[in-house]
């Protein structure tokens, strides 16, 4: 982690292993712990480390508060294990008698000077050595007596570290609550929640779709900005420059007569409205995760009462939001090089704080990378010390470096490039990337195949089996993945205009009615939820295996829990037009399987279960059926009375 200048992610509950290289000139031995304390702690808690090989050491310790745990390394030449080395070399080739008692009394002034750095309790118990040592008792006695455990047990805890190296750094680890790690997102608009046609969704309305999202088993509920729009330069309907009387206007134009930030679009309802609708998503195991966009509309109060927050151009008026030749006169991004940027900051950290007061934990935060990455390192630190629950999601589909550099900041879980993998081996590569070590230490992916901005091409030409193989991919390839829900249930994939990722008649512009279809993805969604819950493996990352397969439209890869008991292979035809056949090899070791024994595959899709033996194995996939197989391996067991059943 940079040396130490960031944290390293964890969830309450794991273990965190840390290794160090140690070593020194000579044969003389070491000794070497790691010095670990949570930032609630007084002083440090020693764990020995271990020897592995080549010089490298590891010690492990459990993270079980939420916030920040530090660690470092301290090492030293440690001459009583060295001495109890070379005592026992002598004694196996036959040493005694004068040469013996020599390094017998060695070792006694060696064990003299740990009772002298000894508390009393551990003083007195070497005392009894020293004290045996200093006897008449016969030399083989007190050799023998070297080999207690007790004695060694002693010696370790009253090292003579005068000279010990310690490293200069201290690293962190920020831990986090478990859903961080593993939680699974639904996205709607409230404005297009209610049932009624042409009526203004409402809080209220929100409530009453709750038990069925949480039916199809997901725990968040993602909104866009539920604050008040502005009308200066409010867009039309599919992005129109020019808005009717009746358009709503876009979400992320934030502010109005009403309020800013901390205010509610008053069609939606108020703020008890609003805090009831947290608490009655508890009691369905769902938080609500809000939109944090720092940026305003024309009309927010900011722009009146702090116009230095803002750029000002040449003629007078405020720079609005441009990508060239884009323009998006509807907002006006805050100017984070103003001279008053310390209110500035001080406000916006404050608007979080004002939703996490209501009951928010969770933020979904638009664009960050626009913003400088000072402010979010300090913003979040400074947040998460009143409130270590917090959970921030990155939305920044941006060049890689940026987004890392965003997770190392401080944030809890990534948005991620997965929408435009599509090919197997490419969906590996990436993968593999971001699910091992170093950057699975600080990013922590949240995947989604559709948001309201992307409508990838993938699923514009691939009709439903397109988003049947993205929802398998999304919810077993990672812990965390999302939905953009009455759009991807419905398969939704009309662009706005060929080449564009734009949905044509986006609710980010208009209100929707979404009415029931009977050929939507609920049913299968709720199934696949309900795979992730019942199986850990899928419930992490670390684990993530990919198997070779001798055709590029079929990809292979597992995930088994960390005891592993469950073990989850996935099989996907990537391709959503075309059957595809073809030959995959497991890695049976990875597997925990005997290549001598045959298994079972159990479909937790279609709940068909298959025997297989050894590693290589046919499948065949119809993407117009199901494209894609979500393996339980089961192991054959055999009782005492040669029953045999798989577990």
């Amino acid at each position: 982690m940079d040396d130490g200048r960031f944290a390293a992610k964890r969830v309450i509950g794991d273990v965190v292993s840390a290794e160090a290289d140690v070593f020194a000139d000579g044969h003389d031995l070491i000794s070497a712990v790691l010095s670990v304390r949570h930032q609630n702690d007084k002083k440090p808690r020693e764990i020995r480390m271990r020897p592995l090989v080549n010089d490298r050491w590891r010690a492990e310790f459990p993270v079980e508060s939420l916030g920040f745990y530090y660690f470092t390394v301290e090492a030293w030449i440690d001459h009583f294990v060295t001495w109890h080395r070379d005592l026992k070399k002598r004694v196996d080739a036959g040493v005694s008698g004068s040469d013996l008692d020599v390094q017998l009394q060695i070792g006694l002034a060696i064990i003299r000077g740990a009772a002298g750095r000894a508390g009393a309790r551990d003083r007195r118990k070497l005392e009894t050595f020293i004290a045996m040592l200093e006897s008449g008792d016969a030399q083989s006695d007190k050799v023998e007596e070297m080999w207690s455990e007790d004695l060694l047990a002693l010696m370790w805890r009253n090292s003579d570290r005068s000279l010990a190296t310690k490293l200069a750094a201290e690293y962190a680890i920020e831990v986090d609550r478990r859903k961080a790690a593993y939680s699974t997102w639904y996205e709607l608009f409230p404005r297009s929640a209610a049932s009624k046609a042409g009526a203004h969704g409402t809080f209220a309305d929100v409530e009453a779709q709750l038990p069925r999202i949480a039916k199809m088993g997901f725990d968040v509920l993602y909104m866009p900005p539920i604050h008040p729009i502005g009308g200066t330069y409010r867009k039309g309907k599919n992005n129109r420059v020019i808005a009717e009387k009746e358009d709503v206007g876009s979400p992320w134009a934030i502010g109005g007569t009403e309020g800013g930030h901390t205010a509610i679009h008053p069609q939606l309802g108020t703020m008890a409205d609003f805090e009831r609708l947290v608490k009655k998503a508890a009691e369905t195991g769902i938080e609500i995760a809000l939109d944090i966009a720092f940026q305003a509309s024309p009309d927010h109060p900011y722009v009146k009462q702090h116009p230095e927050w803002f750029q000002t151009r040449p003629d007078g008026t405020i720079q609005y939001a441009e990508n060239p030749p884009k323009k998006y006169q509807d907002i006006y991004p805050f100017n984070f090089e103003t001279v008053e940027w310390k209110a500035l900051w001080n406000e916006l950290r404050d608007v979080v704080r004002f939703w996490t007061s209501r009951g928010v934990k969770i933020f979904r935060v638009d664009n960050p990378h626009t913003k400088p990455l000072p402010f979010w390192q300090w913003a979040i630190t400074e947040l998460k010390k009143e409130n270590p629950e917090l959970i921030f999601l990155a939305e920044a589909f941006t060049r890689p470096k940026i987004m890392y550099r965003l997770a190392k900041a401080g944030y809890s879980q990534s948005y991620t490039y997965f929408a435009w993998r599509n090919a197997g081996p490419e969906i590996a590569e990436y993968f593999n990337e971001i699910t091992k070590p170093p950057v699975s230490d600080f990013f922590r992916p949240n995947v989604w195949p559709n948001t309201p901005d992307i409508l990838t091409e993938y699923l514009q030409f691939g009709g439903r089996p397109a988003f049947t193989i993205r929802l398998v991919l999304a919810a077993t390839l990672s812990a965390n993945y999302g939905l953009y829900g009455p759009v991807f249930e419905r398969h939704l994939s009309a662009p706005r205009e060929a080449g564009s990722e734009e949905y044509l008649d986006s609710e980010k512009y208009e209100v929707k009615q979404w009415q029931k279809n009977d050929d939507d993805l609920s049913e299968l969604i709720a199934l696949v939820n309900k795979i992730r819950r019942e199986n850990v493996a899928l419930q992490q990352n670390a684990t993530l295996k990919f198997h070779p397969t001798d055709n590029e439209n079929i990809i292979c890869y597992s995930k088994t829990s960390a005891d592993g008991v469950n073990v989850i292979l996935t099989i996907v035809n990537v391709d959503p037009q075309n059957t595809q056949t073809g030959w995959i090899e497991l890695d049976l070791v990875a597997l925990s399987l005997d290549a001598r024994g045959g298994f079972q595959v159990h479909d937790l899709l279609s709940g068909a279960r298959h025997n297989w033996n050894g590693s290589r194995n046919y499948v065949q996939l119809n993407p117009h059926v199901v494209p894609a197989h979500i393996f339980r391996i089961r192991r054959r067991v055999r009782t005492e009375r040669d029953f045999e059943y798989f577990l």
